[in-house]
């Protein structure tokens, strides 16, 4: 999966997500490159032979009219040219009301400048689906999640209320756009703060068992509940509940690059299952890139790893990571029933402003599905290296701690330059239960992590699968023509 970043709300994404993956995700990017006179040129894994507009079939984008049984009978059209070099639908600009649809394999979604997706507001277009089996139970609620996939389809796409984006079992899918999709989420997040929720909250784009998918040049607003569960804009109000801009769960082969978030939550949380149903799922979270990521969360990491890391999460690279005002920089989050483990984490060049912590990590993040986990299942973190960063009005440099007994190892930080905030707090650093090497770090850190002199913190120079894909440069001309 590929995020890349235009303003702050507008996301130029290329991806090929992962959400709530599950199984072995890869991600492209899709890049606009030009519009010269009615001809759109943009950048995908593949081109499509066969072109519709949504105003082909009768769509209305007066951001009144509900567009859910055209958007179905669109797809169900184009569907019939999946093995014959795919197909795309446009959306031209306008608002387009929409609830719950499906989407095919060899299929593009794109949306025109101008253009928006606007979820239903009627909550009995989101029907329930069972909850994931690496997470056992909702996370708002004991039942089910709300969502919008007609059981007899097997690969689906659904923008709800919060703009939920549905694909099961699908190959080489692609969002690209200039548009935008507004999730609506104030509802949703309504009845989360007065604990009116039974299920879990619908997710503004979920990819489950699905591989090549791109999502690019896309504005996402006010999601019911995760963004993305995939270079994109997300935001959201700063105060809104867990409103996670991009999830990889249980992915493989994932890029983020060129991501702008404005979230109440992580703006990108890595995970991989939850306490004995993620050991059970036991599908790692591997072969990472987040690259030029922005963030801003004041009461949230930049990066979260966990906590629900119950498949493992590995082989992770972050560079070139900016944040403003967020509560932590890169966040470890795990517990005893979680199991699994966090390794082979590479960090270079961060530059922080207004931060709470720089470093964090926890051993002691409660919350589990049900009582049925195993308390003796410990998470193994090692081998976690950060260096070349640069943070400014920081409360405090680092409060690390493991787990009694199972202590968190491997620890590397060099060329860490850390300025503290006119109010901060006189310990700066609480390690427990941790151990490392430092080189370079102001303020100096504990001695736990030991001051090896002169030397620098290990980042991988190979590169990983996702950044060598190639993508093709696709076209068509923007006006409606049947098939």
């Amino acid at each position: 999966m590929v995020f890349t970043q235009q303003s702050a709300v507008s996301i130029n994404l290329v991806a090929s997500l992962l959400l709530l993956g599950l199984v072995n995700f890869s991600i492209v990017e899709c890049r606009r490159l030009a519009s010269t006179g009615s001809d759109v040129t943009y950048s995908a894994i593949n081109c499509r032979k066969h072109t519709a507009f949504l105003t082909d079939f009768g769509g209305k984008g007066d951001g009144k009219t509900s567009n859910t049984l055209v958007f179905r009978s669109a797809i169900q059209n184009l569907s019939q040219f999946a093995n014959d070099g795919g197909a795309q639908l446009v959306l031209p600009p306008g608002k387009w009301l929409t609830g719950s649809f499906n989407l095919t394999s060899h299929f593009t979604l794109y949306l025109q400048l101008g253009a928006v997706i606007l979820a239903s507001q009627d909550e009995g277009d989101y029907p329930l689906i069972e909850p994931l089996p690496s997470y056992g139970t909702g996370r708002d609620g004991p039942g089910g999640r709300h969502n919008s996939n007609p059981k007899n389809y097997s690969v689906y796409c659904c923008f709800d209320d919060f703009d939920v984006v549905r694909v099961i079992c699908g190959t080489e899918f692609v969002i690209c756009a200039n548009g935008t999709i507004d999730g609506q989420g104030s509802l949703w997040w309504e009845k989360f703060h007065k604990k009116k929720l039974k299920n879990t909250r619908p997710y503004l784009i979920e990819l489950m068992y699905s591989k090549k998918i791109q999502i690019s040049n896309l504005t996402l607003i006010d999601s019911p509940s995760w963004f993305v569960h995939p270079d994109l804009t997300i935001t959201a109000p700063v105060d809104s509940p867990n409103t996670d801009g991009i999830d990889p769960d249980s992915c493989k082969n994932v890029k983020i690059q060129d991501v702008f978030i404005v979230s109440g939550d992580d703006c990108v949380a890595v995970k991989s299952g939850w306490d004995e149903y993620g050991i059970k799922f036991n599908m790692p979270t591997e072969q990472i890139i987040i690259r030029r990521l922005t963030c801003i969360s004041p009461d949230s990491a930049v990066i979260a790893l966990g906590s629900e890391m119950s498949g493992g999460i590995k082989n992770l690279r972050a560079e070139d990571i900016r944040a403003i005002n967020s509560e932590s920089a890169v966040r470890i989050k795990t517990a005893p029933g979680r199991g699994a483990y966090v390794k082979n984490i590479f960090v270079d060049g961060m530059n922080l402003k207004t931060m709470k912590y720089v470093f964090w990590a926890t051993g002691a993040y409660g919350q589990h599905p049900d009582p049925g986990y195993d308390p003796k299942a410990l998470p193994r973190v090692d081998r976690i290296n950060y260096r070349n960063v640069v943070a400014e009005d920081v409360e405090m440099a680092g409060n690390m701690g493991g787990i009694e007994g199972d202590p968190f190892t491997g620890f590397c930080l060099s060329n860490v330059t850390i300025g503290l905030a006119e109010k901060h707090k006189k310990l700066q650093w609480n390690c427990t239960d941790i151990s490392g090497v430092s080189s370079g770090v102001t303020p100096p850190p504990c001695e736990v992590l030991k001051d090896k002199g002169k030397m620098e913190c290990e980042y991988p120079s190979e590169k990983i699968p996702i950044d060598m894909v190639e993508l093709k440069t696709c076209s068509f001309t923007s006006s409606s023509q049947m098939l």
